[in-house]
């Protein structure tokens, strides 16, 4: 046989030869790439890890720089007050930005269902309980006219809540007629609606009411999103919609949702706005959607949607707190705070895309 083929064995050796090689070369890149693949996709099934690091490593510095006076019960406790409300207000942006869409009007919404709390108490005297629940229903309402303009319209979510941003906060200032009520007059007639400014000393640490609320409502998010079929499908929607809608989601159903579910915590953010100053006033928290978008990029959430965790929101906004806290007590100019946090932004993007470059 060997007779009748001269060529085989020399053919059949070249063969073995040329296949020991590449599996070589294989190895030897897989062994030299292996640390950053690794790294890169721990990275991308735990969005939050890198956020959390930050943190980790936020609060070291300023322990060192600032001393021993920041990291205190009483210290870390009113950070998390500082940012309790931002917290709330992004968990609402976390919901949107997980279906590859943004929320500009959250911040709006917040303010105008706050008045509606105030103003219905106070103009109409109405049981002040009565006059929450008609701001909470208020908020879903708004989110309501975003889906519906988002999902069965078909226009894009950005210029949809642009628009209703300027919306919302109009009608707030021709609404209130730019009428601030009172602590004062809240204290003595309407306590419930300062509830979420309710301090709790546990040891030296300060809390509030709306500290708890963050948590709790965090935490509900959490398990939703990560145990139920509803959470599941947006991730789904953000990654892929056509995908989603064929494999039996029913996405305009599902994005209807996720914008008046953020509308109903935007107005549970205003309620905890009320209690936070203690007076009602459209002037205040109108660029909250600034703030929860920066909580959720800095957090590891992706704008392009499908990817992130609500934990890393959290530590996102944790860490402009920190940084914020920890500048001031420092004695630096507020602008350097605003610098230093544009830089945290810029960076959390490009980490994110060196990520889903792997990933993809």
């Amino acid at each position: 046989m060997n007779e009748a083929n001269p060529g085989s064995q020399p053919k059949q050796e070249f063969e073995r030869v040329l296949t020991q090689s590449a599996t070589t070369i294989a190895s030897f890149d897989g062994e030299q790439k292996s640390l950053v693949e690794r790294t890169r996709h721990f990275l991308h099934s735990s969005p939050a890890a890198v956020p959390l690091i930050v943190l980790v490593l936020s609060l070291a510095v300023f322990a060192i720089i600032v001393g021993s006076r920041f990291f205190t019960p009483f210290a870390l406790s009113l950070i998390l007050q500082q940012v309790a409300i931002v917290g709330i207000v992004g968990a609402a942006q976390t919901l949107v930005i997980l279906t590859a869409g943004i929320d500009l009007s959250v911040g709006a919404i917040m303010v105008l269902t706050s008045v509606v709390m105030g103003q219905f108490t106070f103009r109409y005297g109405l049981p002040v309980e009565l006059s929450i629940l008609c701001g909470v229903a208020l908020g879903g309402l708004c989110g309501l006219i975003n889906g519906i303009l988002i999902a069965y319209v078909k226009l894009p979510p950005f210029i949809v809540t642009l628009g209703t941003w300027q919306i919302f906060l109009a009608t707030t200032y021709i609404y209130s007629a730019n009428e601030t009520i009172r602590a004062q007059d809240i204290e003595a007639n309407a306590r419930m609606l300062q509830f979420f400014g309710e301090k709790i000393q546990i040891g030296s640490a300060t809390f509030t009411y709306g500290v708890f609320a963050m948590i709790l409502l965090i935490a509900i998010l959490w398990y939703v999103l990560n145990h139920t079929a509803w959470g599941r499908h947006l991730y789904a929607i953000g990654d892929d919609p056509e995908a989603a809608e064929l494999a039996g989601v029913r996405t305009k159903r599902v994005l209807i949702s996720v914008y008046v579910l953020a509308g109903f915590i935007c107005a549970l953010a205003g309620w905890a706005q009320i209690g936070r100053n203690g007076s009602v006033s459209p002037q205040v928290g109108q660029f909250a959607n600034i703030e929860s978008i920066t909580a959720v990029v800095i957090g590891g959430m992706s704008l392009f949607g499908g990817r992130g965790s609500i934990l890393g929101m959290l530590f996102g906004a944790l860490i402009v707190g920190v940084f914020s806290f920890g500048m001031r007590m420092y004695g630096t100019d507020v602008q350097w705070t605003y610098l230093m946090i544009g830089v945290l932004i810029i960076t959390a993007v490009a980490i994110d895309q060196w990520i889903r470059k792997v990933a993809g």
